[in-house]
């Protein structure tokens, strides 16, 4: 935890004289700033966030009470305790003062020793929230290494003894998420592929996105149907769900002799198909129910039949969901149209280059979901010469 003197007061005052007795009584105990009006503050705590601000409510320019609300808007001080320190003794404005955001209201004059008491009682409550912050900070960071240690991380390899072009990013909103992906080797003639999204964003969705992958890669080795394995896979997850979260889930199984691909789709984003030389289109009509909610459901599968160079992209809502700053969505018809141009690209150039054309249309709006895609790219036949033995 942090120590006391070494954190930062700025005090706020345009009378000198306030920040002359402010200064003496408290640069024996802390390192100080000092800004004797709102605008010159603001710049302050911007450029180095202090730990604490002792804030004068009348000042010409900017009153404390709105370089409170500024403060609070700042992502650099949006959790900087404020200590109000003012003649105005009313109870209105000792209210205002706490609407605005403020942590602690003292009258003037004040009596030193129990600013003191009160800078030491504000301090001491941030050093510890931050403490427990950097726990929690530190906690998230190796669990987001577990999670993504979870996901296939040689594709190349996989794709290659399977005749596809493999590519694929997981972003999580938070430091771990749940969406989720994976590819499984479950026999010669047979590759699953699947990718899900978990109701919900960090802690908890994690949890259930690890417990919805394991069991996948389980019944992707037993079962050969794509719509079984969902329906497994659906029992299992609705079967102990106290926390009521739910998957949606989309399961492929792709036979490299044949070229054929089958799919069933529980409630995920529908898949595109980017045909060699055409133009692309969903793969799949259905959408399906999403899996957690009651056992006991069944899924359809759809069957097609790739040929050289015809690719599938999966992706979750994050990237047909996404917003930019006007509060526009990326949407459907956008996709399909980007997808459009990544015609005769290699797999991990489509991901990126649809995870581009999301982050461009975002234009730095944070990203509100999870996003995951996946693409597979059924090798030319070039490219299964090079690659037989």
């Amino acid at each position: 935890m942090k120590n006391l003197a070494d954190c930062r007061v700025l005090i706020v005052d345009d009378a000198k004289t306030n920040l002359d007795i402010l200064v003496e009584g408290l640069k024996a105990e802390h390192k100080l700033s000092l800004a004797l009006n709102g605008e010159v503050a603001l710049q302050l705590a911007a450029r180095t966030p202090p730990d604490l601000i002792l804030l004068d409510i009348v000042m010409p320019g900017l009153d404390g009470y709105e370089v409170c609300r500024r403060l609070r808007a700042m992502p650099e001080t949006a959790d900087v305790p404020v200590m109000f320190l003012s003649s105005l003794e009313e109870v209105r404005d000792k209210t205002r003062g706490f609407e605005a955001g403020g942590n602690d209201y003292l009258t003037k004059p004040f009596e030193m020793l129990e600013v003191k008491a009160r800078v030491r009682s504000l301090l001491k409550a941030k050093a510890y929230s931050d403490a427990v912050k950097e726990q929690i900070a530190s906690e998230l960071r190796v669990a987001r290494e577990i999670q993504m240690g979870m996901l296939p991380r040689d594709l190349t390899a996989l794709g290659r003894e399977y005749q596809l072009d493999l590519g694929a990013v997981l972003e999580p909103a938070r430091e771990v998420g749940g969406d989720l992906y994976g590819v499984c080797a479950a026999g010669p003639e047979r590759l699953v592929i699947f990718q899900g999204d978990v109701s919900g964003k960090g802690i908890p969705a994690s949890m259930f996105m690890v417990r919805a992958i394991s069991l996948a890669l389980l019944l992707a080795r037993e079962i050969a149907e794509p719509e079984r394995i969902l329906a497994r896979l659906n029992d299992e997850l609705s079967a102990d769900n106290p926390s009521g979260m739910f998957v949606t889930f989309l399961c492929a199984v792709f036979e490299p002799g044949s070229g054929r691909l089958t799919l069933a789709n529980g409630g995920h984003c529908r898949p595109v198909l980017l045909p060699a030389g055409a133009p692309p289109r969903w793969a799949v009509k259905n959408l399906g129910t999403a899996l957690g909610f009651e056992p006991g459901l069944s899924f359809q599968p759809t069957q097609l039949t790739l040929g050289p160079d015809d690719t599938i992209i999966l992706y979750t809502d994050g990237v047909s969901e996404a917003f930019n700053h006007h509060e526009e969505c990326y949407g459907d018809a956008r996709l399909l149209a980007d997808v459009a141009e990544f015609d005769g690209q290699a797999a991990p150039a489509i991901t990126a280059g649809l995870l581009r054309k999301v982050r461009a249309f975002a234009d730095g709006a944070p990203q509100s979901d999870d996003i995951a895609i996946l693409s597979f790219k059924v090798c030319g036949a070039a490219n299964r010469a090079e690659g037989s033995p």
